[in-house]
């Protein structure tokens, strides 16, 4: 974290703290505050919020099932982020966590329902859009205090008719504090039992009433830190993510411009290797001065620990021990709303939200890769003899080479992400003289400012210049640069790494302006009581704008694919309206009946109109059982990022063939062996690899670039989605069944049109007919035509855009358990305390993916992870569940708490299934847990989780070999905390 950016973060934060504290206080002037926790207890609700509905009655029974989590089970979850707490209930699969964010990311901590992406479930504060994190339109939860927090309510099912876009899978409903009167301080650290991830997390919460009650105000202030986690620190990730990127760097022969075959096996003869080695094979350099080859190791005598091995016979670094499992980050957040009474029908509002955080993440050592390629001239005065000999041998012995290589002279790159997030909303909200009509107006302006910094990022030209320059840079910078082994490339002078290396800083801003108004009415009186009926409008536009670093924009910055200057932005008018109808009350098995339904219109300036709409069912045939069933039709409109995004890189690995597709033009690859290789190798042709060497060509690394940008034709997806489902409350009289419940609830999420990018294996597939989609083989198909070569006919990108496509589907279960007794009621005396059992389980009966128009789909339920087609990369286990065993005995409580799912298949058994790797068994981890109320305004508690110490386990398909937002990375840890409450 940069020292400049850091305090002008820290002066930001602290103005706008000021700010909101002033208001606050002048709303407060002259009025004492209610005082100890008599005042604290006599909270209640400035305003009805009822998720899932634009009908304020909190009687009405929702349609869909609705998941309540606690200020306190947020407390007790073991982690200082919010989203961590949420991903252990059956109903979400973790997405992107502060903790993960990986290279250039943000370390966003975003929410996903049912597996079906962090975009299409919405995110809300009391019932409002907050702001969003990234131009993909996911909300970090980490934005919102948790201090203010009394609740989190999920609903698992579409929304879109209530809510408008993205409330495809559901929506996560935040409830903060009203018409709190006190002073609320929670403090929270916690740590590995190594004692290398320490997290501590401390807020505070000022309320007041005034002016005869007729105002309330709330502050909050909070601070989160949290320390980072590497691979080194963690002996799991040892061997993970083997790279063809190696330290000592390769010469990699032009396809067009080889050394003699002779002169290659006579070198290595001279080695005592065995020979013929192709002279077509990447060759790295020992320290002594000779050269080996990455594939098959021979005459390797380099290191095989500390980062290095051979994996399979090849030569490779795993990058496990360089990367950050773990990112650090800081957060500080300033919350403050104020409600005032004009007049008893009429009350103003307002609020402001206003978060500072810092993400650091890093993916380990900069590399050759993306852009032109790194070349060394022959007259470089660093290129061992042995590698000089072979040089010249080539048709064209005077002709630069290229060469590979990880820069681990160099520190370490990373990538510094500030944020800057801030909301300002103001609303009035009041009734009608007509019966039961109310309204509510309200505006509100966001906007996310987010500070890229690159750090250590090495720069194309410069690397040229040193290796380019006679005496090897020297005169340049002291030493220059010598890539020539491990004992060359580790020594580059402080003067050099300067050289090489700068900070790239980019910027992005988001803007979202939102004006919403609603009106609720009963209409008329039925028997079994009123229609009630909400109207909606709103006007909501988000705008976007990307001012790259210009070496960024110049494709000058190494393993980093350039980014041109972006913006966009998209605007939509809806109106939406809701009915409740009472149908029957109070009969022989109907105590209630009712029948709800919404409709929505939504016009987009992108896409034009879209019409959303749901009808449900709510049957309480007696007051301990409701019966509840709906339909809704959804969307979810593309995006600002799906539109007009930037060019963004990513490496798409495809391994070594024939284990692997790899470059299915190599010789290698059983594409080129196989019946059609005659075909194949004609299609090559085409694309641009030259005839000299088509039938030697080998592609010399495991991945290439992908890169990905927006696309302003998308059109919206659609959605069906179907719930059905119970809960019930037992009324019996015995003390042991008294306090039961149960709920169990289906759900059906079928999308359309599904927007996503192309995968690059699929246009790997596809082009070369592997599945039977090109069999013309011709270079004019559209998979084809994602594809590029260089002019030696090496695979440098392959382009992944935005388009609409396939289709995605899933079904299965969510249910609820609770069961609690007290013992006195058993008969064991009045101190015998309470025993409670609560369990949330979740079954998956099929997570089925078209990854293109007309093809079949794939059912991924019960597989380990999927690739991250449709913006979804998530495990998938057929069963989950989070059970809690606790007692509880005077103001005491002790808890245990059991987080499972079932064995998983890797995925590549719905991928290549004749070819799977191995899967995962099931998956176990207990925590434990407790409080204490020292009196009614002190509580204290402590915690460890994963007791059991259970680690990481082997994913085959996971490029880190790991899952670490289902398998724990960190171990064993406890956590200690204190809540006052005055």
């Amino acid at each position: 974290m940069t020292e400049g950016n850091e305090m002008s973060a820290t002066n930001r934060f602290h103005c706008v703290a000021m700010s909101i504290a002033s208001l606050a206080i002048l709303a407060c002037h002259g009025v004492k505050a209610a005082e100890g926790a008599d005042a604290a207890a006599d909270e209640k609700l400035a305003e009805v919020v009822v998720t899932g509905s634009l009908i304020s009655d909190p009687n009405r029974a929702s349609s869909s099932p609705i998941v309540i989590t606690t200020a306190q089970d947020l407390q007790q979850s073991g982690s200082v982020s919010i989203e961590s707490a949420l991903n252990q209930l059956p109903q979400f699969a973790p997405a992107g966590t502060s903790a993960n964010g990986g290279q250039g990311t943000g370390g966003h901590a975003t929410v996903n329902l049912h597996g079906l992406g962090s975009n299409r479930n919405l995110v809300l504060l009391d019932g409002r859009r907050l702001p969003l994190a990234d131009i993909f339109g996911d909300v970090d939860v980490n934005f919102i205090p948790e201090s203010i927090l009394s609740s989190v309510q999920t609903i698992t099912g579409g929304a879109s008719a209530v809510y408008g876009s993205d409330a495809m899978s559901g929506v996560v409903n935040f409830i903060t504090l009203s018409h709190f009167a006190g002073m609320t301080t929670d403090l929270r650290y916690g740590n590995s039992i190594a004692g290398d991830f320490g997290q501590f997390s401390g807020s505070t919460a000022f309320g007041t009433r005034f002016a005869d009650d007729r105002g309330h105000a709330l502050l909050s202030l909070g601070y989160t830190h949290r320390e980072g986690l590497s691979g080194a620190q963690r002996g799991f990730f040892n061997l993970v993510t083997p790279s063809s990127f190696i330290g000592q760097g390769t010469f990699v022969p032009s396809p067009t411009n080889l050394p003699s075959q002779a002169a290659v096996n006579a070198l290595f003869s001279g080695y005592g290797a065995a020979t013929p080695v192709r002279n077509t094979l990447n060759l790295g350099f020992n320290d002594n001065g000779t050269l080996f080859t990455q594939t098959g190791a021979k005459n390797y005598r380099g290191p095989t620990t500390n980062g290095y091995a051979i994996l399979a016979g090849n030569v490779r670094m795993p990058v496990g021990p360089q990367t950050i499992i773990e990112n650090p980050f800081q957060r500080k957040s300033v919350f403050s709303k104020v409600d005032y009474t004009l007049a008893p029908p009429v009350t103003v509002y307002g609020q402001v939200l206003y978060v500072d955080s810092d993400v650091f993440t890093s993916s380990g050592r900069s590399l050759t890769q993306f852009g032109a390629l790194t070349t060394i001239p022959v007259t470089n005065p660093f290129v061992p003899a042995d590698l000089r000999t072979l040089l010249g041998t080539r048709p064209n012995p005077n002709a630069p080479f290229t060469w590979n290589g990880r820069y681990v002279g160099l520190p370490v790159k990373s990538w510094d992400e500030q944020y800057t997030t801030a909301q300002y909303l103001g609303g009035v909200r009041g009734s009608l003289p007509l019966k039961d009509w109310t309204w509510d107006v309200f505006a509100s302006y966001d906007t996310t400012d987010h500070l890229q910094s690159n750090q250590n990022a090495v720069l194309k030209s410069q690397v040229q210049n040193l290796l380019n320059a006679p005496d090897g840079g020297n005169s340049i910078c002291a030493g220059g640069f010598d890539p020539f082994g491990l004992i060359h490339s580790t020594a580059i002078s402080p003067a050099c790494q300067n050289y090489m290396t700068t900070t790239a800083h980019s910027t992005e801003r988001l803007t979202q302006t939102n004006l919403q108004g609603v009106v609720q009415a009963a209409l008329f009186s039925l028997p079994a009581g009123d229609v009630v009926a909400a109207l909606l409008a709103d006007h909501r536009r988000n705008t976007y704008s990307y001012h790259p670093d210009s070496q960024l924009a110049a494709q000058n910055i190494e393993a980093v694919i350039a980014s041109q200057p972006s913006k966009g932005a998209i605007g939509v008018t809806e109106v939406a309206g809701q009915v409740d109808i009472p149908l029957l009350r109070d009969l022989p098995l109907a105590k209630k009946l009712s029948l709800g339904a919404a409709f929505r219109h939504s016009n987009y300036d992108t896409s034009g109109g879209v019409n959303t709409y749901e009808g449900d069912l709510r049957w309480s045939p007696v007051p301990s059982l409701l019966v509840r069933g709906g339909y809704q039709r959804a969307v979810r409109a593309p995006n600002i990022g799906e539109l007009f995004a930037a060019d963004s890189g990513s490496q798409i690995a495809f391994g070594t063939p024939p284990g692997a597709i790899g470059d299915p033009c190599d010789i290698r690859s059983s594409a080129r062996t196989g019946a059609n290789g005659a075909r194949v190798r004609a299609l090559c042709l085409a694309q641009g690899i030259p005839a000299a060497v088509i039938d030697s060509y080998t592609f010399p690394t495991t991945a290439t670039a992908g890169d990905t940008r927006g696309n302003p034709n998308l059109q919206p997806e659609t959605a069906s989605t179907y719930n059905f489902g119970f809960s019930w409350t037992s009324a019996a009289a015995s003390p042991l069944l008294a306090g039961l419940s149960a709920s169990v609830d289906y759900y059906k999420i079928s999308i359309s049109e599904v927007i996503s990018v192309v995968p690059g294996l699929t246009a790997l597939s596809k082009c070369y007919n592997l599945d039977g989609s090109n069999p013309s083989y011709a270079v004019t198909n559209e998979f084809c035509r994602l594809l590029s070569r260089d002019a030696n006919g090496l695979l440098q990108v392959i382009q992944t855009p935005y388009l609409n496509l396939g289709g995605l589907k899933t079904d299965g279960l969510d249910m609820q358990l609770g069961w609690n007794v007290a013992l006195a009621d058993l008969g064991l005396g009045h101190s015998s305390g309470r025993v409670f059992v609560n369990s949330g389980i979740g079954y998956l009966h099929a997570y089925s993916v078209q990854t293109l128009p007309g093809t079949l789909f794939q059912d991924f339920s019960g597989t380990n992870t999927i690739a991250a087609n449709y913006n979804v990369s998530a495990s998938f286990p057929k069963w989950k569940a989070i059970t809690t065993l606790g007692y509880g005995l005077s103001g005491a409580t002790v808890s245990v708490r059991w987080r499972y799912q079932t064995a998983m298949k890797d995925v590549t058994a719905v991928t290549t299934p004749a070819n799977p790797g191995v899967g995962v068994n099931a998956y176990s981890s207990f925590d434990v847990f407790g409080s204490y109320d020292i009196n009614k305004q002190w509580r204290i508690r402590a915690g460890v989780t994963n007791a059991g110490n259970h680690g990481p386990v082997l994913v085959s398909s996971s490029q880190t070999s790991t899952d670490p937002s289902v398998f724990d990375v960190v171990g064993r840890s406890y956590q200690v905390g204190v809540h006052v409450t005055l």
